[in-house]
């Protein structure tokens, strides 16, 4: 099988390849990444060292590295021609994980997601449409539907209702994807999934960014009194989730992907902490999120009644893994904050968002 994953070098898009390569060693993919600021091709390091057989032949589509069963292109998925010179090369499935995915970021610059977040998915849509693949798995997200109150769940029938510039344009991105399949019957899926975290995650996103401030003994700004409620689920859960709804997914159907593990955000907060053993006083409570939704819950009933998933991996022993890959790879997210993303930084948690 030849799969085209899209944001190949991001968080979740490289827990993926590199569970995919381990699962399936026939498989074939190719990463097409932009590389802007959370695709980091060190992400993949391991599978460019021990992918040692290349192919003897001048690269094509600004290809960086290919082999028999792993290929990155740096490249955007806005990029029409380049798209369809992939797609028309024999691609069984699309995985479209491409995307501006901060919500913060999204209220500084709307702009900047929907040109990825839609017009993107757009190109990959009539790339596939054009040049027919067996399946397209749009990558979206329980932000989508809003935010609930203190009880309910998410279902794949609730109406989407996002409430902010980045869950908006993931919105219109899985109606544009829905629409292709009713008017062209393109064999898409959608899934939507929630918070997820684990190794490789860029420290913007609350899990890795209190890590490391925590293990740099800088405070974790903390949101409004950080009652918020996320569903936590370990990447490596999800990505064993798409790979089976690339293998027994039903077209045209949306799987919500949950990992049954509902925390407030003050309790992620001191969790981090005391597994550190580092002081609540670090905690810096700053001005909410304008529109913060309140709380995401996701029922994961379908994929586990029709496909056979649910989450293997416990929040407490998988914080404690996630923890521990953040000490060992220090090098990796201090060459993150000690760049471009330090401006970022700064802007986001400096001293005018104090409470």
């Amino acid at each position: 099988m030849r799969i085209l994953v899209t944001g190949g070098a991001g968080f979740i898009g490289s827990n993926f390849i590199r569970y995919m390569l381990a699962r399936h060693p026939d498989y074939q993919i190719i990463n097409l990444d932009k590389l802007t600021y959370s695709g980091n091709l060190e992400n993949l390091s391991d599978i460019h060292t021990r992918k040692s057989e290349v192919v003897n032949r001048k690269p094509t589509h600004n290809s960086q590295l290919t082999s028999l069963s792993y290929r990155f292109i740096k490249g955007d998925i806005c990029d029409t021609k380049l798209v369809n010179g992939l797609v028309k090369d024999g691609i069984d499935v699309i995985v479209n994980f491409a995307a501006e995915s901060h919500v913060d970021r999204s209220i500084m610059d709307a702009g900047v997601f929907i040109n990825t977040n839609v017009l993107g998915a757009h190109v990959l849509l009539e790339a596939a449409k054009k040049h027919p693949v067996k399946k397209f798995i749009q990558i979206s997200t329980d932000e989508v539907y809003g935010s609930l109150g203190s009880d309910g769940y998410f279902t794949e029938n609730t109406l989407i209702a996002p409430n902010s510039p980045y869950s908006a344009s993931k919105a219109s991105a899985d109606l544009l994807v829905r629409a292709y399949h009713h008017t062209y019957n393109l064999p898409v899926i959608i899934t939507r999934s929630s918070n997820n975290y684990g190794p490789y995650q860029f420290p913007e996103k609350v899990i890795p960014l209190f890590i490391t401030n925590a293990l740099a003994d800088v405070p974790l700004p903390l949101y409004g009194n950080g009652l918020n409620i996320r569903d936590w689920l370990y990447v490596e859960d999800h990505c064993r989730a798409i790979d089976l709804v690339i293998e027994k997914g039903k077209e045209g159907e949306v799987y919500n992907i949950g990992g049954n593990c509902e925390k407030t955000n003050l309790e992620i907060t001191k969790t981090i902490l005391k597994r550190l053993g580092k002081p609540e006083g670090l905690i810096k409570y700053v001005r909410d999120r304008p529109g913060h939704d309140r709380r995401y819950a996701i029922d994961s009933t379908k994929i586990q009644r029709e496909l056979g998933w649910s989450p293997r991996y416990t929040f407490e022993d998988r914080i404690d893994k996630t923890i521990e890959w953040y000490i060992e790879n220090e090098s990796w997210w201090k060459k993150i904050k000690s760049g471009e993303y330090q401006e970022y930084y700064d802007k986001m948690y400096g001293e005018s968002r104090e409470s």
